[in-house]
């Protein structure tokens, strides 16, 4: 019944989303299309078979059963309804194709427009709300590198401290990471580290980005926490044994330690009692935690990375906000098109990196259930965007193929030829499904282990 109800909320958070992208992406086209006197005969959220609705105008604004996108009917315009009715008669001042070329591009670009809007107006909204919590890069020290992890394998060291990314020093971290999307998309990944004194360079290999996405435990501030112990559960080992709040691990059964990381790595990593050699004060102080059999734990907790060096809470103001709530959204765009760039030129797995809805419906309800309504709009501002630059592929179908024919019509001072736009909305229509049912396969595979 859990398992069930769980579904349901992912199902409902995912839909939710959708609903708001498909709504903005819609109701650019709409709006621009009215601007121009154009006559709309159907607005519709998701695609048929219509469920219910009402007429207004000439306009049927419906909700339609499948909600993995919607349309704007426009009369006189070859789209993916594939109505050919209106051919045989001659053009009306109301119709899509009597008007000229610059007017149906603005048209056919609305949509796109209006989701990058909302994007901006999103971000601009949660830093106006919530502000920013950063930590000034300066108050991170060295870090811990796991054995075996892709970090050492691309040259990190336990104990170097990142200087750089991509030749940038940035002042604060923000969401715990070291990496803004755009730097870690970039062709060529470069990474700055000071040892022992000097500078060291160190670019990320083939295939960086499919490792990325596998070593989840890549580097992040949590990999320069201290093993300092901020919090000891009662009634476990770690408490019977008198291990205290603030004690610092040095040694685990006589080999010594420095990061949290490899505190819990060595307690995990070893069964039966642990001997700790602990930092209390100006004390040094010798613990045995007793485990039973099998357990892997002790029943303490980290220090929260913000807490530990020290967050800065940032407040924006309304223009403060829009500066900022733009500036995300050129990076988030940034990031997009280079990750997109690197797929398609076959940088990076198409496989392994491209997701239909199941990956969106399950990404979406993580950012829910990790960060709640803020995750939520952050993942609808990111998904807004994608939705935009998946729109402007030129593809027949979508925003980006009547795109091309309008720019082939303004050259060449005429529409190309009807029965080329109807064959070329068929082939596009079967991309695109095409496209759908691999993606949605390819969820499948990679969510049940295929």
């Amino acid at each position: 019944m859990e398992s069930i109800l769980s579904i349901l909320v992912t199902i409902g958070i995912f839909i939710g989303a959708i609903f708001i992208l498909v709504l903005v992406h819609e109701l650019g086209h709409f709006l621009a299309a009215k601007s121009f006197g154009m006559r709309v005969e159907r607005f519709s959220v998701g695609f048929p078979p219509r469920l219910f609705g009402f007429q207004k105008g000439d306009t049927d604004y419906c909700i339609s059963a499948t909600p993995l996108g919607g349309y704007v009917k426009i009369s006189g315009m070859v789209d993916e309804s594939m109505d050919t009715d209106f051919i045989e008669s001659e053009p009306q001042p109301w119709e899509y194709r009597s008007k000229p070329v610059w007017q149906k591009m603005i048209v056919i670009t609305a949509g796109v427009i209006f989701n990058m809007i909302l994007a901006v107006v999103i971000y601009t909204g949660m830093f106006w709300t919530y502000g920013s919590q950063e930590v000034p890069s300066d108050r991170v020290g060295s870090l811990y590198v796991a054995p075996g992890s892709l970090a050492e394998e691309m040259g990190f060291r336990t104990g170097d401290r990142l200087v750089s990314v991509n030749g940038v020093r940035p002042e604060t971290y923000r969401g715990g990471s070291f990496f803004t999307i755009t730097e870690i998309t970039s062709a060529r990944i470069s990474f700055d580290v000071e040892r022992d004194g000097a500078i060291s360079t160190l670019t990320a290999p083939p295939g960086f980005l499919d490792r990325l996405n596998q070593d989840s435990g890549f580097l992040s501030l949590a990999n320069a926490i201290p093993s300092t112990i901020a919090a000891v559960s009662p009634g476990t080992p770690a408490s019977r044994s008198g291990l205290m709040d603030g004690d610092r691990v040095i040694a685990v059964n006589d080999s010594t330690v420095s990061y949290w990381l490899d505190l819990t790595s060595r307690i995990r990593g070893t069964s039966g009692d642990l001997s700790l050699t602990v930092q209390r004060g100006d004390d040094t102080l010798a613990v045995v935690v007793a485990r039973e059999t099998g357990a892997t734990v002790i029943g303490i907790r980290a220090v929260d990375p913000e807490t530990e060096f020290g967050v800065v809470s940032v407040d924006y103001g309304l223009v403060g906000g829009l500066a900022a709530g733009f500036r995300n959204t050129v990076e988030s765009t940034t990031g997009i098109l280079n990750g997109f760039g690197r797929m398609f030129s076959g940088d990076v797995s198409l496989r392994e990196n491209l997701g239909g809805p199941l990956a969106i419906a399950s990404v979406t309800r993580e950012a829910t259930d990790r960060s709640g309504w803020i995750g939520f709009w952050n993942i609808t501002a990111f998904l807004s965007i994608t939705l935009a630059i998946m729109n402007m592929l030129p593809i027949p179908v979508l925003d980006g193929g009547h795109f091309v024919f309008l720019i082939y019509e303004a050259i060449v001072r005429r529409e190309p030829s009807f029965k080329f736009r109807m064959v070329m909305q068929q082939i596009g229509m079967v991309l695109v499904i095409g496209l759908m049912i691999f993606v949605t396969f390819n969820d499948i595979l990679r969510f049940f282990g295929g």
